[in-house]
């Protein structure tokens, strides 16, 4: 009864203030009779069912208030519904639904403007000159596979420690996570620095255009300005994100993104910087964002610094070894999968020149689709490692077969969009007629693969929020690599000679026998013992 009294969908924020007291000792009620865990219990302040008359005022049907839920009980002559074992409690569609938008909407959002700055950065290197925009796209090719490929993959890490420490319960425990993945990124600027400050000379070795290779490690120097700023707003975020909320970020790329127009315009065009300015815009932003989340959290999000213990520089430093086990697995994951397709790209110059073209307007296209599943999955993570910290397998289980059926959904959008769109797509990218046959015709295979893709970030998302990213690190490295890429060599150049839909059949394959191993291993797999692992780790 109580739980259903409460039950958890988006609310007015004025009528949460003004009966958030009591609201409160219900709860505080509640939890000491039946120890209710802590994320229940934010549950039940933080969301309730607005159908129910006046009960965030805590009025009865004549008008009188409850002073506690023993005289609530008495009068309805119910009494409450103890939470299931192991800290589980009731979940429907509609609150699981209600959550993962409520999450993911800022987050996608989030993405696609951080996705802008790339955008920015290649249409300004296009009005210096045809080298330069070859050049910063070789850059910014470098730049994600040898550094931000890596702090992405350890910030993977807090999606697991930082969300299953506020689920149960250890509020200052996510601070401590957040600091200590600070302290590893630092540690970790220090030999990508080294990569990119050596780039020129790398790539001269690499290329064969000198020129070329100067440019794009010049560009890589600079950009290096702002690789400290990037991993720290990575980090930041997942501090908000496992408190729930998800609006911080948006909130910062929301004024960073129209200031990095700004700060291109500047640098490259009133200060005469040239291809080099390019590189110090993306930087500049790139700092930028997290003295802007800092910013925010002082002014607007104060409540979200009682996850914040302080800065302790003895802990710190302390018990690295469970976020390091997280850590190489998730840079694992991200780099199998985008050096796998930057293969691809790669493999495709030896097509012809339509396929090369083709498939960059295939790639830019699958990019930004991307940006819709892969923000939902970090969002799921985050639900997700809440109910495992706080010991609700049972609502988890239930919470991942409602997310299946989601993600199926967004799916089956991405192929209709592409299929339906394929020819307004060809049209709007190039004039050239055999372009344009060469995407048309390969749409349906990428439509097909991200519809698997949608489906591969949710079942990677769900194993952060196990706590499992080593099953999802070896999973995508064995299948990319010792099946998708030879696959694709083997239907693009052998007999059949497909050419590029040929070259696209293996990432459809790999994404797809990647969701069924790890969907297979989700079911299989004991998820208590994750939830045991979860209360044994250490602050």
């Amino acid at each position: 009864m109580v739980l259903n009294m409460f039950e958890p969908i988006m609310s007015d924020w004025d009528d949460f203030a003004s009966s958030v007291s009591t609201k409160l000792q219900i709860c505080d009620s509640y939890h000491s009779s039946y120890s209710v865990h802590p994320y229940i219990v934010f549950q039940l302040q933080f969301h309730w069912n607005p159908h129910i008359p006046d009960q965030t005022s805590g009025l009865n049907q004549q008008g009188k208030k409850y002073n506690s839920i023993t005289e609530y009980n008495s009068i309805t002559a119910a009494k409450p519904i103890p939470p299931k074992s192991n800290g589980d409690f009731g979940t429907t569609w509609r609150i699981e639904s209600s959550l993962l938008f409520k999450y993911s909407a800022p987050l996608i959002v989030t993405y696609l403007l951080q996705h802008s700055y790339n955008l920015v950065m290649v249409y300004v290197a296009g009005r210096l000159g045809a080298e330069e925009l070859a050049a910063a796209s070789l850059a910014s090719m470098t730049a994600n596979i040898t550094g931000l490929c890596v702090f992405e993959g350890m910030a993977t890490s807090l999606d697991t420690l930082a969300s299953q420490a506020y689920g149960g319960g250890r509020k200052k425990l996510v601070g401590l996570h957040v600091q200590r993945m600070w302290a590893m990124m630092s540690l970790a600027v220090i030999p990508i620095g080294a990569v990119w400050l050596s780039s020129p000379w790398i790539l001269k070795h690499l290329l064969p255009d000198p020129q070329l290779a100067n440019l794009a490690g010049t560009f890589l120097r600079y950009y290096l300005i702002g690789a400290p700023g990037f991993a720290m707003f990575e980090a930041g975020k997942r501090f908000m994100q496992a408190q729930g909320n998800f609006t911080a970020s948006l909130v910062v790329v929301l004024i960073c993104a129209p200031l990095n127009i700004l700060w291109n315009w500047i640098y490259v065009f009133q200060l005469g910087l040239g291809f080099k300015g390019a590189a110090l815009a993306i930087a500049t932003s790139n700092l930028l964002q997290p003295l802007v989340l800092l910013l925010y959290i002082n002014v607007f999000a104060r409540h979200t610094l009682e996850c914040w213990p302080g800065f302790d520089k003895k802990k710190c430093f302390q018990n690295w070894g469970q976020m390091a086990q997280l850590s190489f697995p998730g840079i694992l994951m991200v780099l199998s999968e985008w050096l796998a397709f930057d293969i691809l790209t790669f493999t495709a110059s030896y097509i012809s020149t339509s396929a090369l073209a083709a498939q960059s307007v295939l790639m830019s296209v699958t990019i930004t689709m991307y940006h819709i599943p892969m923000p939902a999955a970090i969002a799921a993570s985050t639900r997700f490692g809440n109910l495992i910290g706080c010991g609700a397998v049972a609502t988890a289980r239930q919470t991942w077969r409602i997310y299946y059926a989601i993600f199926v959904g967004i799916g089956i959008f991405d192929v209709i969009a592409l299929t339906s769109l394929r020819h307004v797509i060809a049209r709007s990218f190039t004039d050239d007629k055999d372009i344009q046959y060469v995407i048309i015709t390969t749409i349906p295979v990428v439509a097909a693969a991200q519809m698997f893709d949608a489906l591969a970030c949710l079942v990677n998302g769900l194993l952060r929020g196990l706590g499992k990213q080593k099953v999802g690190g070896w999973v995508n490295l064995g299948v990319y690599y010792a099946w998708a890429i030879p696959l694709s060599l083997l239907l693009t150049f052998g007999p059949l000679k497909l050419g590029l839909l040929g070259l696209w059949v293996g990432p459809l394959s790999g994404l797809g026998i990647v969701t069924v191993i790890i969907t297979l291993y989700l079911k299989w797999s004991n998820w208590q013992k994750a939830v045991d692992e979860a209360k044994a780790r250490k602050g």
